[in-house]
């Protein structure tokens, strides 16, 4: 009986620490976001806003040195791009657009952008808009901040990673724009620096 006893005990303790060891797997795989400063990105804050038509839109805000920069993102119903190769992810494509905020100060913003995209010159002379149209492309969801710069899949995080076209003809450029609604956090990120002076100015016209 007392050895029927002791065995009992054994398993029921290999079960417990079996389950134990299951549960802190399961633990490693959730992600503890924070956000990465990483070069040639700048990030700002983002706050989502109610819609009833399906689309999606941001409150953004950039705060330094006394200055506060505030636009909205909006970004219509996005499609999925059928492509002969296999892929890991869903590609979507979608029109979107920036939405001025009145009383937005972005200097500090720009000259970050300035400097994360490598653009040239600072833009000088340009026709502010109340809406700046763009075209976006999103690489998947669910995705985790990567030290280095860029996303990955595995493991998950929040991110939804977008590459933008703004502009049109030769003055299109593309920038990656990367939001995570559960950090409320977002992300302009630097596609190629020859686009850095064509992104810069048609940001300005609208941060």
């Amino acid at each position: 009986m007392i050895w029927l006893l002791l065995f009992s005990f054994l398993a029921a303790s290999l079960v417990a620490v079996g389950a134990c060891r299951q549960s802190s797997s399961g633990a490693q795989e959730q992600v503890q976001e924070h956000y990465l400063s990483v070069p040639n990105s700048v990030g700002f804050d983002v706050e989502p806003q109610r819609t009833n038509d399906g689309s999606q839109q941001w409150l953004a805000t950039y705060t330094s040195h006394g200055k506060i920069a505030k636009f909205i993102i909006g970004l219509g119903q996005a499609k999925s791009i059928k492509d002969d190769e296999p892929v890991d992810f869903d590609i979507q494509s979608g029109k979107g657009r920036f939405v001025a905020v009145p009383g937005s100060d972005a200097s500090v913003l720009l000259a970050e952008l300035k400097n994360a995209l490598e653009a040239k010159t600072f833009p000088k002379h340009f026709k502010r808009v109340a809406t700046l149209p763009f075209t976006y492309v999103t690489f998947g969801n669910n995705e985790s901040q990567s030290p280095g710069g860029g996303f990955s899949p595995k493991p998950a995080g929040h991110w939804t990673p977008m590459k933008i076209f703004i502009g049109e003809g030769q003055q299109e450029g593309q920038v990656f724009v990367n939001l995570n609604p559960v950090t409320k956090k977002g992300q302009f990120s630097m596609k190629d620096q020859d686009y850095g002076d064509i992104v810069l100015s048609q940001l300005a016209r609208v941060l």
